[in-house]
């Protein structure tokens, strides 16, 4: 845990690719507007902080802390989540590009994923239990060994689950997203 606590602070429009984010612990901070891409987050501890409208794409992510942390209308492509440190990690997604970011191995149980692009993200052995993906875009997202069960996908499309191969008893889908479930066993589904 980093020795600086920084509370209640607010971020406007700072580049932070040139001259990093100190390494601290930020609580119930907001960022608006700021660029991480491809900058060192590392170790750094953010409680309860709001990021809205930022960059945080291919950003270096060791054991950086996201509990109770929400994300709105930012761009995370090719985050690599599995690298944070996962103790209390929580994390909640509104309008976000997170195009080839990285979950493997996470328990984000209870994550809301609301209008997000996950095209090509890796949701390999993580836990996402209980979990809403709203309106999401899951085109050649991997699902593998991944634990769904009570998730709701049911506004969700372009995905492809293998229930054989993961956990989704109890999973809500749609009936238009049934090819999604089938996809292995090359079944063409028709409505007429």
């Amino acid at each position: 845990m980093p020795d600086i606590i920084i509370e209640s602070e607010v971020y406007k429009n700072i580049d932070y690719v040139d001259t990093p984010l100190p390494v601290a612990e930020y609580d119930n901070c907001t960022f608006i507007n700021c660029n991480f891409a491809e900058g060192d987050l590392s170790k750094i501890s953010f409680l309860e902080c709001k990021f809205e409208h930022c960059n945080l794409s291919n950003a270096t992510l060791k054991q950086t802390a996201f509990k109770e942390v929400e994300f709105v209308h930012c761009k995370m492509i090719g985050a690599d989540f599995s690298n944070c440190n996962d103790f209390l990690l929580e994390m909640n997604f509104n309008s976000c590009q997170l195009n080839l970011t990285s979950f493997y191995l996470l328990s984000l149980k209870g994550t809301r994923f609301v209008h997000c692009s996950l095209r090509e993200a890796d949701f390999t052995e993580a836990n996402f239990n209980e979990s809403v993906f709203e309106h999401c875009d899951l085109q050649s997202a991997v699902f593998d060994r991944t634990k769904l069960e009570h998730a709701d996908l049911s506004t969700s499309h372009n995905y492809a689950i293998d229930p054989d191969n993961n956990q989704v008893q109890k999973a809500r889908f749609s009936l238009e997203g049934l090819p999604g479930l089938l996809h292995k066993h090359r079944i063409i589904v028709t409505d007429a």
